[in-house]
């Protein structure tokens, strides 16, 4: 069930809620029982896939060196 971030308006608490898609848009009460909140937008990281090969640079067949790489991009 996916998860679903608020804020309160009226105290400015962050909370969580799981709750179906369906429900997503749903009012939400804080729990200090204030009904004025909104839905937060939230991000999601997704890194690799299962199965992937490794960057060339940690593979060793890279110009990262020890250094490794930073921002993306390999530095020399």
């Amino acid at each position: 069930m996916p998860r679903y971030e608020y804020r309160c308006k009226a105290c400015g608490d962050t909370f969580e809620l799981n709750r179906p898609m369906a429900e997503s848009g749903a009012p939400a009460v804080c729990p200090d029982g204030h009904t004025d909140t909104v839905k937060l937008l939230s991000t999601v990281a997704v890194t690799g896939t299962a199965g992937s090969a490794a960057p060339a640079s940690r593979a060793g067949g890279g110009a990262g060196g020890a250094g490794g790489c930073c921002g993306g991009g390999c530095c020399g």
